[in-house]
């Protein structure tokens, strides 16, 4: 009878990519895997944790208490604990929460096969065992960040930008096509840097255009960009290739010069506001996400305001919003006081994401008559629920289209015409399925 592995992921993306590939060492060592499971199976459960706010430590954090208390009723054998926050605050957790058998950091995570005494035999692979829908996939093409924003304790954890070999990401392009991958997400800490670590240059451009070539990949997202030296050649790259979608996720943080300067971003507001009409005018028609920051040391009413006008003025397709929470060892934290209330905080975070929501909706409805390409990724109820080209998994709007109106399939695509919309979604009128569109 096969041993068993509960494996957790707390986070983003990037962590999921890391789970997805210790997975796959367990499956070659001949255990039976789950990913999220609603209830354990008994044998062995990981988590694999994020310590990037303080919310997401706390859920990580109350995720290990549950397994623990699990453990010591008998329903586990065993407990494990990778990723961030492990590899941030590994002593201290070893201290206070001794029910897991063993701490592991953000880079160590593939010793923890070898360490368990049942596992025998077995060889590393480079694969994955995918936990998303078969037709897409994320594609991890840079550990760690060189950038030091005063906010961010991602390079505390993550250590310095460590990009992939061109050649070593485009092997695993080939082999998640093989295995039916049609969508990529690309993702990093921080892509717009990929390359100036192994090239001395900004190579995501290259890397792009490169990966667009290769058959079977139907569409690239790019997800975390940064506006400092943003390499404009990515913006031909995009344009230029069908299967590069109209997509860019670029996290701004603020706007006010005086912000922008105390976080240490390196950018100003008229760069900023520069290098988004530069995007549009080169790629017309992409739709841009963005992330932004309110409460940060020493935002006053006034640099909060021109954040309102800048978001009502730019008008972008997606934004995610959060407020500053002090992350002990950052440059804020050692050198700025968390001056602005809690109360201010939350309210100014209301304001923007009210403003925010009201543009979406407008963006949405101006979408009704025009059709889509729409990748479907699964069926609820009386829907099929999909997306375009402008929108990443989990994060983004989608299409609901009805079932009534045809046989689809997941994982491939169709053109829908757009009939109605909400604030984040989309309604549409099947016109055609067509695996070859």
């Amino acid at each position: 009878m096969k041993h068993s592995v509960d494996l957790i992921t707390m986070g983003c993306s990037k962590n999921l990519v890391d789970s997805e590939r210790l997975l796959q060492l367990f499956a070659e060592h001949g255990y039976a895997t789950y990913h999220d499971p609603e209830e354990v199976h008994g044998d062995i459960a990981i988590v694999n944790t994020c310590g990037f706010i303080n919310d997401a430590k706390e859920e990580s954090i109350n995720m290990i208490l549950e397994l623990c208390n699990l453990k010591e009723a008998g329903k586990l054998k065993g407990l494990y604990v990778m990723g961030c926050l492990s590899e941030r605050y590994r002593k201290e957790l070893e201290e206070e929460i001794p029910q897991v058998d063993k701490f592991y950091g953000k880079y160590d995570w593939k010793q923890l096969v070898q360490d368990l005494p049942a596992v025998e035999g077995g060889k590393l692979h480079r694969g994955r065992l995918l936990t998303t829908p078969s037709h897409f996939a994320y594609l991890k093409i840079a550990e760690g960040c060189d950038r030091r924003c005063a906010f961010c304790a991602i390079p505390l954890i993550t250590g310095k930008h460590h990009s992939r070999t061109i050649e070593d990401i485009l092997q695993e392009v080939e082999e998640c096509v093989a295995a039916g991958v049609k969508e990529f997400q690309v993702i990093a800490q921080e892509l717009t840097y990929y390359g100036m670590d192994i090239y001395q240059e900004q190579r995501l451009p290259e890397l792009i255009e490169r990966m667009a070539k290769v058959p079977g990949v139907e569409w690239i997202r790019l997800h975390y960009a940064y506006p400092n030296n943003f390499p404009m050649d990515l913006l031909r790259v995009i344009r230029e290739n069908d299967n590069v979608c109209n997509y860019l996720d670029i996290a701004l943080q603020h706007i006010s010069d005086n912000v922008l300067m105390r976080m240490r971003r390196n950018v100003t507001k008229a760069e900023t506001e520069a290098l988004i009409k530069k995007i549009r005018e080169e790629v017309p028609g992409i739709c841009i996400r963005t992330t932004l920051l309110v409460g940060f040391p020493g935002e006053t009413e006034e640099d909060f305001e021109q954040l309102m006008d800048f978001v009502k003025r730019a008008r972008f397709d997606r934004m995610g919003a959060f407020s500053y929470s002090e992350e002990e060892g950052t440059f804020a934290a050692k050198n700025y006081d968390d001056d602005v209330p809690e109360e201010v905080k939350q309210a100014r975070m209301d304001r923007l994401m009210k403003l925010q929501e009201g543009i979406s909706t407008e963006l949405c409805a101006e979408k009704i008559g025009q059709v889509f390409k729409v990748m479907i990724d699964r069926q609820e109820g009386d829907y099929y629920i999909g997306r375009t080209e402008h929108d990443s998994p989990d994060v983004d709007c989608e299409v609901l289209i009805p079932v009534s109106e045809g046989q689809l399939k997941i994982g491939e695509f169709c053109l829908a015409e757009i009939v109605a919309s909400e604030e984040y979604d989309l309604y549409g009128h099947l016109i055609k399925h067509d695996t070859a569109l």
